[in-house]
């Protein structure tokens, strides 16, 4: 008998249709793998099995969870399931995680809500929950708060409260999309010996085939909440039959035609860059310590090159960064652009700061929802000395607009009427718009749906084509960085490990670190 079983599942929110005929089971100690772009209806199935769904939903079909049909069933018996019989690990661990609450009290509350145990017993239940997903007590107390922990240690804690009732079945919704690779790794890695040793069965959503190409025992595909395809895994990789679940295999591993330019006059040098941080003393007459976040770093990056930057998180990316654009001063060392210096004294060069420009991670929290995407595109207009004005604004908006794809109309919409992808493109046109030498893209596709991310990685390429631009593109997306670069750069505890030809690097590793970034990247089985 399927632990989970979901038979002719529709779903409409105020009318409108969500779900369509969804049918699938899991089975104990079995993990499946929930395939499908945004909007495709796999994270409302999975809010469906667990009954958390908005107002206005209307559910028809079955669900059925260890023998309970899950529709229908009053909210008392719905919230005694959910913990013991069904656990749910989300995307994002520092928005499901109390802030002002300490990890011990969080996996221990799970305990307290469904059990009538002493506080000490939660605790204590708690602590073998915390060891379990190998976060040992000696260098993660209980009392840590989620702030003290990195990205992967915080979903280690959300996985935690989900197991910490032993659960028969796990819902994990996105849980490494934010994650470098070896934490992405070590997550899948951990998820799968939690299934094993339980014998729970995990329902696992991605947008990326790769991520669970190795882990998952049946993959099914989702689009415009159908059920277009599934079968076992690895072989249906050798057996996709409809045209999305061909487009997403092509789109995982697309890459786009490119001019290499390599081999033109430097246009971005870095020399001996050394930045350090200084923390608060831990004790009242304990000595303050000091972090080494940039050491010594040295490149140069060549007019009209593409140049990969690669590290997991605190490698020092994101401090070199800052210090490329001017944000942040450093004690050593030198950063030019095009022969000028990026800091003026102990002020960044406003005109060098004109010339550079960065696309973020996340388009919509990078972007006032308050203002129209005319004044949005237009806010690197501050940094010239006359920006254009009247007649001549608004063809700079077109022209920016029309460069990546997007309709001069666009300019009078707000940025919630907009995807992710059609998002990332404006971002890209508020770059473009004052027409830089060189443009920054610090994790810019990480978030995005694979066959969108196919699309805004041909668009950069052909802007470099048509413009010439330089780009530093920093990503923990090994993928990406192999199909959009000429050069790669892989960053460990401050320092530029190893760079050379990005083929070269991929191929031919000659650091252990870069080998072991390469081996924990999700790759899709070879029968693809």
């Amino acid at each position: 008998m399927s632990l989970l079983e979901i038979s002719g599942l529709d779903l409409d929110i105020h009318g409108t249709p969500i779900l369509r005929d969804v049918s699938f089971s899991v089975d104990p100690g079995r993990i499946v793998g929930v395939i499908g772009e945004s909007g495709s209806g796999k994270s409302m199935t999975a809010f469906t099995v667990m009954q958390l769904l908005p107002n206005g939903a209307e559910a028809a079909g079955s669900v059925r969870l260890s023998g309970h049909e899950m529709l229908g069933l009053p909210e008392a018996e719905l919230c005694r399931l959910r913990g013991n019989e069904v656990g749910m690990v989300f995307q994002e661990p520092m928005t499901a995680l109390n802030p002002i609450r300490t990890i011990g009290d969080q996996v221990a509350e799970t305990i307290l809500i469904h059990e009538d145990v002493p506080k000490a017993e939660a605790m204590k239940r708690a602590r073998e929950a915390l060891n379990r997903v190998e976060l040992p007590a000696d260098r993660f107390p209980l009392s840590r708060y989620p702030h003290e922990l990195s990205g992967g240690q915080r979903q280690r804690v959300v996985i935690a409260m989900a197991i910490a009732l032993r659960p028969k079945l796990l819902i994990a919704d996105e849980p490494t999309t934010a994650l470098d690779v070896t934490t992405q790794a070590q997550i899948l890695a951990l998820l799968t010996r939690l299934v094993r040793e339980d014998g729970m069965g995990m329902l696992m959503i991605t947008h990326d085939l790769a991520v669970v190409s190795d882990m998952a025992d049946e993959i099914v595909i989702m689009q415009h909440g159908r059920v277009v395809e599934r079968g076992a895994c690895p072989g249906i990789f050798s057996n996709l039959t409809h045209p999305y679940s061909k487009a997403l295999l092509a789109a995982s591993s697309h890459v786009p035609e490119r001019v290499e330019r390599a081999g033109q006059a430097p246009l971005l040098e870095v020399r001996g860059v050394i930045r350090d941080y200084t923390l608060p003393r831990k004790t009242l007459f304990g000595a303050p310590v000091k972090v080494h976040a940039v050491r010594g770093v040295s490149f140069t990056l060549e007019r009209g090159e593409s140049l990969g930057l690669v590290g997991e998180s605190g490698c020092g990316k994101s401090t070199l960064t800052r210090a490329i654009l001017g944000l942040e001063e450093v004690q050593e060392g030198d950063i030019r652009l095009d022969g000028e210096p990026v800091f003026d004294g102990h002020r960044a060069n406003r005109d060098v700061r004109r010339r550079m420009q960065v696309v973020f991670q996340d388009p919509y929290g990078s972007f006032n929802p308050r203002h129209k995407v005319s004044r949005l595109v237009t806010e690197p207009f501050h940094l010239l000395d006359d920006p254009p004005r009247g007649a001549a604004r608004a063809a700079a908006i077109d022209e920016a607009l029309i460069s990546v794809g997007m309709r001069p109309s666009d300019k009078e919409k707000y940025i919630h009427e907009f995807s992710g992808g059609q998002r990332q493109r404006i971002a890209i046109a508020r770059a473009l718009i004052i027409k830089p030498d060189l443009i920054i893209l610090d994790e810019a596709v990480s978030a995005l749906d694979v066959q969108v991310r196919a699309q805004i990685l041909d668009l950069l390429a052909d802007l470099s084509a048509k413009f010439g631009l330089t780009y530093l593109f920093i990503s923990h997306d090994l993928s990406v960085v192999r199909s959009i670069t000429d050069r790669v750069m892989v960053m460990k505890s401050g320092e530029i490990v190893e760079e050379g030809p990005t083929d070269r690097v991929f191929d031919a590793p000659s650091h252990p670190y870069t080998r072991q970034l390469i081996e924990a990247a999700p790759k899709l089985p070879e029968t693809a």
